[in-house]
């Protein structure tokens, strides 16, 4: 991969043309200054587009927090969010289409990741390289072998990284979590997660066309596999593609099953993975996702489930999407409006007493991105430190290679590889388009 400095001059004649920002620091290894309750912190965003900014827009709401510049490989986007800013009336953040810039940047303490999933790698590892704090959407990765760098970048460098599973941040998810944990259900013998979305039924195959103007796709594409630009991979519906995303699983399932491991207190991989699915209802779809998906993680004293089915938005308790416990005294269901808890009889008896049903308050973004903000200021903990995005990610990954490889997977935590399947260790680490080079930390 190019080094910082050799890509300056094309940058600078890039960034000229849509009147970017191109100031750059010589101190790309400085580490981030300590920040004070009353210092400004300067944000940047890299991938501007939807959850990115919607990212942005809530970490604006904590005092004394600035964009500082906003980078994107689609002109048009940094065009409309650029008149956003002037509609707000707050200062104009630079702008640039190449995420180094930000990177060299030394006012700029921390930044958001908000790029399609295979774009997670490369700047999370180089923000830490970098001494920023990082704010990155999930799935962490896309990959096995990437979230394992981040996660070694982050703690060798010590940067502060959280990841977007907002759930972690929420109020009625953390009551849920606490009356899992209460006891009162009887023993958990299995959890349960389903993910019914139109969205996983693809779109209607289209023709290749012409790069649309003012996109940098070849940048888009990144360590991604050369491919012709097809509008179906490209904003809104990539996660369909392998080397893009990993379908709902890797999309919802690593909310919910974040749900499931944190209630268990799992802190491991699972035992064994399987999966069983395909592409069952939507064949004439542009999808290289199953959009009919079963899997089973063996743990240890209970068993895990994910399950999704594109192209529906029904499921259980009426319910699109969701979690369950289930206990020998009752089950407690659970997605981001409410939890409720279902006895279970014993004769003409119930088995416990249920709790009135909990509402939301909604207000698990706008808390997540205030605890970041805490974290870098104060010191607070982080709700969704990279240990819990690792793991969930990893959970999610393993059910998609299970089903790549159609095998058993095992894999060993110590060794980062899978020891039941030569076909399904091959598909950890994806191999880097040049001239990106897949990312080395020593942990």
């Amino acid at each position: 991969m190019p080094n910082r400095r050799s890509f300056l001059k094309t940058s600078t004649v890039a960034a000229a043309g849509l009147g970017m920002s191109t100031s750059l620091s010589a101190s790309f290894l400085s580490p981030s200054r300590v920040l004070g309750a009353n210092d400004r912190i300067n944000v940047a965003l890299i991938g501007a587009r939807n959850m990115g900014w919607y990212d942005l827009e809530d970490l604006l709401k904590q005092p004394n927090v600035e964009c500082h510049t906003l980078c994107d490989v689609d002109g048009t986007v940094l065009a409309d969010k650029v008149e956003q800013f002037a509609k707000m009336g707050g200062p104009k953040p630079g702008i640039t289409m190449d995420y180094r810039v930000v990177l060299d940047d030394k006012d700029i303490d921390a930044v958001v990741i908000g790029t399609p999933d295979h774009w997670h790698c490369l700047p999370t590892v180089e923000a830490c390289e970098a001494g920023k704090h990082v704010y990155v959407e999930k799935p962490l990765a896309n990959s096995v072998g990437e979230i394992n760098v981040m996660l070694d970048a982050a703690r060798r460098y010590k940067s502060i990284v959280q990841v977007g599973q907002q759930q972690r941040s929420g109020a009625h998810w953390k009551s849920a979590i606490d009356f899992v944990k209460s006891g009162q259900m009887g023993t958990i013998r299995q959890v349960k997660f389903w993910g019914n979305f139109n969205c996983g039924a693809g779109n209607m195959p289209l023709p290749d066309s012409a790069v649309p103007e003012g996109v940098n796709y070849d940048r888009w594409l990144g360590p991604a596999p050369k491919r012709p630009f097809n509008k179906n991979r490209f904003h809104g519906s990539w996660r369909m593609f392998r080397d893009y995303g990993g379908g709902l699983l890797s999309d919802w399932g690593v909310h919910l099953i974040d749900m499931g491991l944190w209630a268990m207190d799992v802190k491991s991989a699972p035992k064994s993975v399987q999966a069983l699915g395909g592409n069952y209802a939507n064949s004439d779809r542009a999808l290289e996702m199953p959009d009919t998906l079963t899997v089973l993680y063996e743990m240890e004293g209970f068993n895990m489930i994910w399950e999704h089915n594109g192209g529906v938005e029904t499921g259980p308790y009426d319910q699109s999407y969701g979690v369950k416990f289930i206990g020998t005294n009752g089950t407690l269901v659970a997605d981001r409006d409410k939890w409720r808890i279902l006895p279970e009889r014993k004769g003409e008896e119930w088995r416990m007493k249920a709790p009135p049903e909990q509402s939301s308050d909604y207000k698990s973004h706008i808390n997540h991105c205030e605890n970041f903000i805490r974290a870098i200021r104060y010191g607070d903990p982080l709700n969704a430190d990279i240990e819990f995005g690792h793991r969930s990610a990893l959970y999610a990954h393993l059910g998609n290679i299970a089903y790549w490889a159609n095998d058993r997977v095992v894999y060993d935590e110590k060794q980062r590889k899978i020891t039941s399947s030569e076909k399904a260790d091959a598909l950890i680490t994806p191999a880097y388009r040049a001239p990106w080079k897949f990312p080395v930390t020593v942990s």
